[in-house]
Order: structure tokens, then sequence, then C-alpha cells
């Protein structure tokens, strides 16, 4: 039924906390393919005058942020391969949510697999949430995997 699963994630624990369930069901599907993805935005600067990030300045901060999110992402790979699982990594940018739904469109996942931290009310309306935002845009299944601790009504 799945031949790639896309697994979003930041570098969190609470994210990781889907990545046994994605190995059961790796691996009792026999999928093909997962694909590890982490959205990372351009660096964007306000100017307060007191001191001014260059091109070259901004390129490098870039480059960094998608070394250190590659290098996390190799790591978790690594995990699943010892464990049979052929995991393959994928650096996105721009805004999370967004970036993954169009990713997920264009790799042909079969199945989203993300963590959510299941705010509700005020709360979720200020902090946001990437797994609500791409439940709502993606054109795949979406599996939303509860943060251990999770409590009902909060």
């Amino acid at each position: 039924m799945y031949q790639k699963i896309l697994v979003p994630l930041d570098g969190s624990e609470l994210a990781e906390c889907v990545l046994p369930h994605v190995q059961s069901i790796a691996k009792g599907c026999a999928v093909p393919t997962v694909v590890l993805v982490r959205a990372v935005e351009p660096f964007h600067t306000i100017s307060t005058g007191e001191y001014v990030f260059t091109e070259a300045d901004i390129k490098r901060i870039d480059t960094e942020s998608k070394a250190a999110a590659s290098k996390y992402l190799e790591q978790v790979a690594a995990q699943l391969k010892k464990d049979g699982i052929n995991a393959k990594t994928e650096i996105l940018t721009g805004r999370a949510a967004d970036s993954i739904a169009k990713y997920a469109a264009k790799s042909d996942a079969d199945l989203i697999v993300i963590a959510t931290h299941g705010r509700s009310g005020v709360s979720k309306w200020v902090w946001g949430s990437v797994a609500d935002r791409l439940l709502r845009s993606a054109c795949v299944p979406v599996l939303m995997v509860r943060a251990p601790g999770c409590v009902a009504g909060i």
C-alpha cells in the first residue's frame, strides 16, 4: 500500500516520537522508502542600525543551517538503516508546512507521519502548528502522532 513515507523532523525529541510508528509501518507494510525531511527557512534580517548583515553573512548562515540539518537527518537515517529501513534524507527550503506539502506532492509520497503537541484554542493560535497547516494543505494522507505526555483538552 505505501511505497514512500515522508517524515518531517525539526531536530526535537517531540518530532522524533514518530520514529517508532514509522518503523512499525515501514516494516509491517514493507515500505520501500522512508524520506526524512527538514525544512530550513532562509535567514531574514531586521535592520537595527547596530549591525548590518552582508550578503556573504546571510549566505554563510543559510549554508550552516542546511549543513546542520543535513547532519542531523543523516544521523536519524543511520539509526533507521540499522533497523533495516531504507531511509533517505532531503533538506527543503522555505516555510515548513508549505515546503513539505509541495515536496510530498512532487515526490509521490503516499503518507506523511508527523508529531503534534496536540494544542488547541489560544495556545495553538499563538504558537501555530506546522502539523495542523500540513494536514490542511497536503494532498496525501497525514498521520499525526501525539507527543508523549499529551493531556486531553489542553
